[in-house]
């Protein structure tokens, strides 16, 4: 016999969704949605990000596990991936696969920027950030929910040997 789950809530409007604010204050500065665990889903983040105007809501930066894809909602603005700056509007998709070139959403418009943010989940990931020359690791996630790492770290590598420093 099978076991089906049931989701309380299986549907949310993202007028509904309830917003969060989070960055440094300054240039990262937006509301976000957790939806995906909301919905029920484990193998997929979902969620709804808000950046006003001259904002952005992460560093430029490349994930080595994850896929994500956006989904521009209403707004327009500027997709920064590589070497490369496109313009953004509503309706347009993107997708920034695992191992790919780094990207950044910029809202350069004059409204608010507003976008859906969906990623492949694992309970791991590897983040790089090209322009201030940092890695981030975290591991442990569980229900699609950066929040549950066992660890989590963000920082500069020194190069060391593999056995440097072991007894």
């Amino acid at each position: 016999m099978s076991r089906v789950k049931t989701v309380e809530k299986p549907v949310l409007n993202i007028a509904d969704a309830p917003l969060q604010e989070f960055g440094d204050g300054r240039n990262f500065v937006a509301r976000k949605a957790v939806m995906g665990k909301t919905l029920g889903l484990e193998g997929m983040g979902c969620s709804f990000h808000v950046v006003p105007p001259g904002k952005r809501a992460y560093p430029f930066h490349r994930h080595h596990v994850l896929d994500e894809f956006f989904f521009i909602v209403s707004g327009s603005g500027e997709y920064r991936v590589g070497e490369r700056r496109l313009p953004l509007r509503m309706g347009d998709c993107i997708g920034a696969p695992a191992g790919g070139e780094a990207h950044q959403i910029i809202n350069n418009g004059d409204e608010e920027l507003r976008y859906l943010a969906l990623s492949t989940m694992g309970s791991a990931d590897i983040l790089e950030y090209p322009d201030s020359g940092k890695i981030a690791l975290g591991g442990g996630i569980q229900n699609a929910d950066f929040s549950t790492n066992t660890i989590f770290k963000v920082g500069r590598l020194t190069p060391a040997g593999y056995y440097e420093g072991e007894d």
